[in-house]
């Protein structure tokens, strides 16, 4: 095709029949990239639940006791339109993204890519480069064959092990997870429950499959990110492609040479080699492309041996591509995710802010609305559902705003909590039908820490409704 004829970036389908893909390593700008975020997210992954807050882990999500800890913050079941607000925005946020950056989540930060470059690693160290895992594949089973397999996967379960235990940590607590231990027979044994066995056998196992065989049939098959990306790529998002005016047509030729018939495509593969999903990047844009640029490297470093520039393989857009014009950063869209995403964000802060670690609902007794005492006063009775949202213990005081005619009996005055600890308190209030208005008048409790540093009011209604 000649450089006159503009062409489109072609797009192919998927293909279930792949054999087992062993990608050649590579090192590059964007490898190095790729690396350090990559290990940067296991690192946090790994180390944030053994990060203490306030004597407490600093990240639990408590689901025995429904209860879960942010840092400072304590989160009870009514509060998870947090956790919904939180997920609304990851996913603006990861759209946002792909509309200008295409799959970069993939490449550089998805935990599928993570575990399976380190599982891939795994067989590079054990039995070799790319050339020797294929040849190694082909091998007939021998000893060396059954001892090299064998190391490889028990590496492979100690990783996944690993994994399911941090998973859970974050659930049952690092404490109660690695510290808390039996003796049966004279042997060490946790003493963890059912439902945590459970757990970590089905997340080593799950992480040893999905690392181990199904990698990027994940991606390509099962993930649906990678199905409703085309939707949402456009002419200016970043792709991985191939220059295919500049590179075609491509052939093998003498080092130090150039023929004029031929593009600046060797045909080495290299392209092919390193990519952790086997495609050709040369074929076009495909669905299992995850954007790791590998090809753009390997790419780089042989057009370095050549003596061609760089860029043959590359981080471009179809606008600059195959129109050749200059790119718009700015879009419509991105401007809406950013206008969209600035509300959101402002919203969760605000409503962060005036958050409240002191829950307080009243109810009426339902069965009555009012009724007349030995005395003569017309009782209203309530409860009182109190929620401790702090990390603290606190004792609680209830108190009725001072109203002319009324009084408040308790059946205690103190209410200590634990932190995440709710209580119904039964109240009644009493009314001296001489003084106070005929139907309905409204009335505040007021429920405050006993070292004042939490208070908060609310209102209801007190009736002489029936009398």
């Amino acid at each position: 095709m000649s450089a006159q004829q503009p062409y489109k970036i072609p797009v192919h389908e998927l293909d279930a029949t792949k054999k087992r893909v062993h990608p050649r390593f590579v090192t590059g700008k964007y490898q190095n990239i790729r690396v350090v975020s990559m290990y940067f997210l296991l690192a946090l992954f790994l180390i944030l639940p053994w990060i203490k807050y306030d004597d407490r882990q600093a990240i639990l999500f408590d689901f025995a006791q429904q209860r879960f800890y942010i840092f400072g913050l304590t989160f009870l079941p009514q509060d998870f339109y947090f956790f919904a607000f939180f997920f609304i925005i990851s996913a603006f946020t990861l759209f946002m993204v792909t509309v200008y950056a295409g799959r970069v989540w993939c490449g550089y930060a998805c935990p599928q890519t993570i575990w399976t470059h380190m599982y891939q690693y795994v067989e590079k160290w054990v039995i070799g480069d790319r050339n020797k895992r294929i040849k190694f594949d082909k091998a007939p089973m021998n000893a060396e064959k059954i001892a090299k397999r064998s190391l490889v996967y028990f590496i492979w379960f100690i990783m996944a092990l690993i994994t399911a235990l941090t998973f859970v940590s974050y659930v049952v607590g690092t404490q109660d997870l690695y510290f808390s231990w039996q003796s049966l027979g004279g042997i060490p044994f946790p003493t963890w429950s059912t439902m945590t066995w459970s757990f970590v056998g089905m997340f080593t196992f799950a992480t040893y499959v999905n690392a181990g065989y199904m990698r990027e049939h994940m991606c390509t098959h099962i993930c649906p990110y990678g199905r409703f990306q085309s939707v949402m790529f456009d002419k200016d998002t970043l792709i991985v492609s191939y220059d295919y005016n500049r590179g075609e047509p491509r052939g093998t030729r003498k080092k130090g040479t150039h023929p004029e018939n031929l593009g600046d495509c060797i045909e080495c593969t290299m392209c092919v080699q390193v990519c952790p999903t086997g495609i050709d990047i040369r074929d076009g844009l495909q669905v299992e492309c995850i954007q790791c640029a590998a090809c753009i490297d390997a790419c780089n470093d042989v057009m370095d041996k050549v003596g061609y520039p760089r860029g043959l393989i590359r981080y471009t857009t179809e606008r600059q591509l195959v129109e050749k014009e200059d790119t718009k950063i700015i879009s419509p869209r991105i401007f809406a995710y950013l206008l969209l995403l600035t509300a959101l964000f402002g919203v969760l802060i605000y409503t962060l802010n005036d958050r409240v670690p002191l829950e307080i609902d009243i109810r009426r007794d339902r069965n009555a609305l009012s009724s007349i005492n030995a005395q003569g006063s017309i009782e209203n009775s309530y409860i009182v559902k109190i929620t401790n949202k702090t990390q603290d213990k606190h004792t609680y005081n209830i108190a009725l705003e001072p109203q002319k005619g009324m009084s408040l009996q308790l059946r205690f005055n103190d209410l200590p909590l634990d932190p995440g600890e709710s209580y119904d308190m039964p109240l009644s209030i009493y009314g001296d039908p001489a003084v106070i208005d005929k139907g309905q008048t409204p009335i505040v409790l007021t429920v405050e820490s006993d070292d004042g540093k939490y208070k908060v009011s609310k209102e209801n209604i007190f009736t002489t409704q029936g009398q």
